[in-house]
């Protein structure tokens, strides 16, 4: 499994967050979540976004396609802001192809919401950031509802 480091908005100290663990990632000073932003593909998807004890929005997306690049720093701020309560995974398509013809990605940026392992929501297209925001914040509580 890979790792990211992540440095913690609050304390400033560089922490080592996986892609894959129980619970969430906090800072090994301060003890606040940290933002979980990472990246999967075909052979680590289960592991990364299925098995996830967290609702994870997976976020399709390709170096080339324009709109990808204006929704990724978006959503990097979203999981910032949510940091403990989400995971953001990415997958680049081009490197994915597997699980773009898993979940028929047709059009990128693709998001999807995983909770406990199954899609509760979708969305295909750029968006602003606040309507990124609302959709998240409507397909956590989508998650949270049905893992009740």
């Amino acid at each position: 499994m890979s790792a990211n480091i992540v440095r913690c908005e609050n304390c400033g100290r560089r922490n080592r967050v996986p892609s894959a663990a129980a619970g969430v990632p906090n800072c090994g000073d301060c003890h606040r979540p940290l933002p979980w932003i990472v990246e999967a593909g075909d052979d680590d998807f289960a592991d990364v976004v299925e098995a996830s004890g967290v609702p994870v929005i997976v976020d399709f997306w390709a170096s080339w396609c324009g709109p990808c690049r204006m929704v990724s720093p978006a959503l990097d701020r979203i999981a910032g802001d949510l940091a403990g309560r989400v995971k953001l995974v990415k997958i680049d398509v081009d490197r994915a192809p597997k699980l773009s013809e898993r979940f028929a990605i047709r059009n990128i940026p693709y998001l999807m919401a995983v909770g406990a392992g199954h899609v509760v929501a979708e969305r295909a297209g750029a968006a602003p950031e606040p309507e990124l925001r609302a959709w998240v914040d409507r397909a956590i509580a989508t998650v949270g509802r049905e893992s009740a």
